[in-house]
């Protein structure tokens, strides 16, 4: 049958061609790539083509932006999206603006006894409600490996987050999950992670620690361990895994396990 949306969709991902070398080297970019079936690199590809049309990315000066790095980019925010549906996830944002570096952002925070606080933070991103994701380049640059940290992924779990208006941790569920076992789960691995933290401020902890600033900062930090260091994070957490997996729909663990046990590379250097 003939459809209008998928006759849109065909006419601009024509408009924005990319070649199947230009792909190859992005690809190369993004080792946590390797392992997805040919269906969902086509799927990443093109999903990643639409991004770039539908939202616009502003580079500060020190950014130079070709088809390439915009494809970096977008691959890495299309990711957790890869199995979600056709679902309109990112909405309520248009823009990605693009430090050249870490930035100062002005925070307030209002304390226990109701004194507020106010301070300059240097961050490498941030995502405003019903606003823009701001990014630091070489945060972008940073991420793409099985490295325990994805920039891209961080700030737009946050966007996710937001969907259920402020960010709290609990993005909307679907249908097949429980809120109740979602909140269990993630508060009791966010308490263990500040009685740690508590207990020894310098503890080395088995997640980025900044997990334990709020629930929303320990769902987007998870978030990035789930498709970037997956064993890590079931190791620590492996409820935790089992919730980013049904909402993700996804199992970045049994892709990394099965590239350890294929490909000679993995198993020399992860």
């Amino acid at each position: 049958m003939w459809s209008l949306s998928n006759w849109r969709r065909k006419r601009r991902l024509a408009k924005h061609p990319v070649s199947d070398e230009t792909w190859q080297r992005v690809r190369q970019h993004l080792p946590f790539l390797d392992g997805i079936s040919a269906a969902e690199d086509q799927w990443l590809r093109e999903a990643s083509v639409l991004f770039l049309d539908d939202k616009h990315l502003t580079a500060l000066p020190g950014v130079e932006l070709h088809q390439e790095q915009r494809l970096l980019l977008a691959a890495q925010a299309q990711l957790p999206l890869l199995h979600l549906g056709d679902l309109n996830w990112y909405q309520g944002f248009h823009e990605i603006i693009l430090y050249p570096d870490d930035f100062l952002s002005p925070q307030r925070h209002r304390d226990a006894s109701g004194i507020e606080h106010e301070w300059n933070g240097e961050h490498s991103g941030e995502a405003w409600q019903q606003g823009p994701i701001i990014l630091a380049w070489p945060g972008v640059l940073a991420s793409g490996g099985w490295e325990a940290y994805n920039l891209v992924i961080h700030e737009l779990a946050h966007k996710l987050d937001m969907l259920n208006g402020d960010a709290n941790g609990l993005p909307p569920l679907h249908s097949d999950m429980r809120v109740s076992d979602w909140a269990q789960v993630m508060q009791s691995a966010y308490d263990d992670l500040n009685r740690q933290l508590d207990h020894d401020p310098d503890a080395e902890t088995a997640i980025d620690p900044y997990a334990a600033e709020n629930p929303a900062e320990f769902f987007a930090v998870t978030s990035e361990y789930f498709f970037s260091a997956p064993d890590l994070l079931v190791a620590a957490y492996p409820k935790v895994y089992a919730q980013l997996r049904l909402f993700y729909r996804q199992n970045p663990l049994a892709r990394l396990q099965q590239l350890q046990t294929e490909d000679p590379v993995y198993q020399t250097h992860h």
